[in-house]
């Protein structure tokens, strides 16, 4: 048996955190709207190609947190505001994509389309500084002195939280891909349009109101 000092992180807060992890990932936010929009529009293929890039973007965020930098972010307003408002942008700018192209789940979802939701996911989460604050926020109560490193452990937890975000993103697609597959064939044409950015749109404004 090992002993409970060797343990990279301590073995009690595992549960407790995966919990609290399940709970956030649960909550409705930009990454979930996101991905249920093009799952629904554009089919399962591109829903996963879209979660490969938010999960990217979560992972980038989670080893900056680890180097400390995320900190950094959030002790200068001006670059948190800054960051926070580009992501809004960003969101408002793929609600007019939406609106621009109209979704076409007969369409073949090529390399180039997959590509390009990837980037959209990875970028949408870039410039989400609430992946930040998560890890700011969170991590640190989980963090045992007696343990391995600070940073070890922050790593071996932060990746848990990855596991888990790619588990409830990919199921979100999937449920989405069905849903959308029976609401697309009684739906066209403008109307189908201005759901899906309307819907976008809804997520740039619930990230501006909670990361106010």
């Amino acid at each position: 048996m090992i002993p409970h000092s060797a343990w990279p992180v301590d073995p009690g807060v595992i549960l407790p955190f995966l919990v609290a992890v399940l709970l956030i990932e649960l909550t409705p936010g930009p990454n979930m709207g996101w991905l249920a929009l093009v799952a629904a529009g554009r089919g399962r293929i591109a829903g996963l190609a879209a979660v490969a890039g938010v999960t990217l973007g979560l992972t980038v965020w989670m080893l900056a947190a680890v180097a400390g930098l995320t900190q950094a972010l959030l002790r200068a307003p001006a670059l948190y505001q800054g960051l926070r408002w580009a992501g809004v942008a960003f969101l408002l700018w793929l609600a007019w994509e939406a609106w621009r192209v109209p979704p076409d789940r007969t369409a073949p979802v090529t390399a180039e389309t997959r590509r390009g939701l990837f980037l959209r996911g990875l970028t949408g989460n870039l410039l989400n500084p609430k992946a930040a604050v998560f890890y700011v926020a969170l991590l640190p109560g989980f963090l045992r002195p007696d343990h391995g490193a600070a940073w070890v452990q922050a790593l071996w937890l932060g990746s848990l939280h990855i596991v888990i975000a790619v588990i409830i993103h990919a199921a979100i697609v999937l449920g989405a891909d069905r849903a959308g597959h029976v609401a697309l064939t009684r739906t066209q044409g403008p109307m189908v349009r201005a759901l899906m950015a309307g819907g976008i749109a809804a997520v740039a404004v619930w990230t501006a109101w909670s990361t106010r």
